[in-house]
């Protein structure tokens, strides 16, 4: 199985790349649009900023690339956002695979921002997760949140209800970092490759 992680500006990718190699898969950590086509599958991890990065996306015809692809695309954190149509960080256009707004945390009762650590993640879809992950603990790191829509497939609450995972067609997304999640977030990602 060929599986390409997209290579942008965004910070923390490569532990994408070593979590994978950790399951056996030798990965190819690229933004060579060639490479990224012929990926069996494709990871769009990151952290960072939104509008910034959208820039480099756009300059390096990365936009254009990751709406074109037709295999199994899994977006993590910055990358689950991206896939969004807009973002409120910075007044950002995004990538438009999700119909959904990103949105800045608005603590209610002095939460801190950002979301750093262990959270549960509920009313999981197939097939990205199994019902034995239901309530498992992963972990995130955000300042921003994808809310509630149809595409949904994992909920977690903090400050309020908000999308942990997506899914449409070809796409999923997490907010949360499997590559930093222990052996759920390893399940986690055996699952997509999987597809």
């Amino acid at each position: 199985m060929r599986v390409a992680v997209i290579d942008y500006n965004a910070g923390n990718t490569k532990s994408v790349y070593f979590a994978l190699q950790r399951l056996g898969i030798d990965a190819d950590f690229t933004r060579d649009h060639a490479l990224v086509k012929k990926a069996d599958k494709v990871i769009f991890p990151g952290v960072g900023e939104a509008s910034t990065t959208m820039e480099f996306l756009r300059e390096h015809k990365l936009d254009e690339l990751i709406r074109s692809l037709t295999q199994p695309v899994l977006g993590i954190c910055l990358g689950m956002q991206l896939l969004c149509n807009y973002s409120e960080e910075n007044d950002t256009d995004c990538l438009g695979i999700f119909d959904a707004q990103v949105k800045r945390f608005q603590p209610v009762q002095n939460e801190k921002v950002p979301h750093m650590g262990w959270n549960k993640i509920n009313a999981l879809k197939k097939p990205l997760f199994s019902q034995a992950q239901e309530d498992q603990h992963v972990y995130f790191v955000h300042s921003y949140y994808v809310e509630m829509t149809e595409d949904t497939a994992a909920t977690c609450h903090y400050v309020k209800d908000f999308s942990a995972a997506m899914h449409r067609d070809n796409f999923f997304a997490t907010q949360f970092h499997p590559e930093k999640s222990g052996p759920v977030g390893a399940e986690i990602l055996k699952q997509f490759l999987a597809i």
